[in-house]
């Protein structure tokens, strides 16, 4: 079982939309995703916003890859890179402690996540 940021099992983050690396609902991560998407976080459009300005749109469907478009309220397993870009820029959006996995804690420490723990 994977683990999360707090060394328990890790928990699922969202199936409406489907979100995860592997879209099994879990942020887990493995060598083929280069981008360690392992932060659960919860959209805002501030973030959404902020995110598409940087040139990664998560807001606009895209059918050919399945992806409905996010909207505020959504779970989504961001990359760690991009929520520490966000966060940097005061646009971090709030995180689910249980369902990020322990290995964004490679990058980022447990105090900064607690900091934006979604309530």
């Amino acid at each position: 079982m994977e683990k999360n940021v707090f060394g328990t099992n890790l928990l699922d983050c969202g199936g409406d939309p489907m979100t995860g690396y592997y879209r099994n609902g879990c942020c887990e991560s493995d060598e083929d995703d280069r981008g360690m998407h392992t932060v659960c976080a919860v959209m805002s459009m501030e973030f959404l916003d902020f995110s598409k300005s940087q040139g990664n749109d998560l807001i606009t469907p895209k059918p050919q890859y399945d992806f409905p478009g996010l909207r505020e309220g959504d779970r989504w397993c961001l990359c760690i890179g991009r929520w520490m870009e966000a966060l940097h820029a005061g646009m971090a959006p709030k995180v689910i402690l249980e369902a990020t996995h322990e290995k964004t804690l490679d990058h980022v420490s447990l105090e900064d996540l607690i900091k934006f723990a979604y309530k």
